[in-house]
């Protein structure tokens, strides 16, 4: 479900998309924020319904930040896959990401020209 947010600067409908993990206390913290300002964004629970890789080189772009710095880097598969390694290209990463989307940082609130990662949850305020 998706609802319709007159952005005050642009005076042009909205639609938010937050990449949630329910059973993260920091993903739960930003979508209360989120609701407290009146927005209900779509809930795409990324652990069940992975980004694609070219969807998540849009999220990627929209962040500013290269695929390195959204890589969870205390999970199993960053240590099983060596993605520690520099010398990986970009999109090995991604396809990392895509295939294990538990090494995705979360939660990330995605709008329609700007996405933040909302560690602290605080950080998403930022794009509402």
């Amino acid at each position: 479900m998706t609802l319709d947010v007159i952005n005050p600067s642009q005076e042009s409908p909205m639609t938010m998309t937050l990449y949630h993990n329910p059973r993260c206390m920091k993903s739960r913290e930003a979508l209360e924020l989120i609701r407290s300002k009146g927005i209900e964004p779509v809930i795409r629970e990324y652990l069940k319904d992975p980004p694609d890789a070219a969807t998540l080189g849009s999220v990627l772009k929209k962040l500013g930040i290269p695929p390195r710095a959204l890589l969870r880097t205390k999970e199993l598969p960053y240590k099983a896959l060596h993605l520690s390694d520099q010398s990986l290209a970009d999109q090995v990463l991604i396809e990392a990401m895509v295939t294990h989307p538990i090494l995705i940082e979360r939660p990330i609130l995605i709008g329609l020209d700007a996405a933040v990662i909302g560690r602290p949850p605080e950080r998403v305020l930022s794009i509402l």
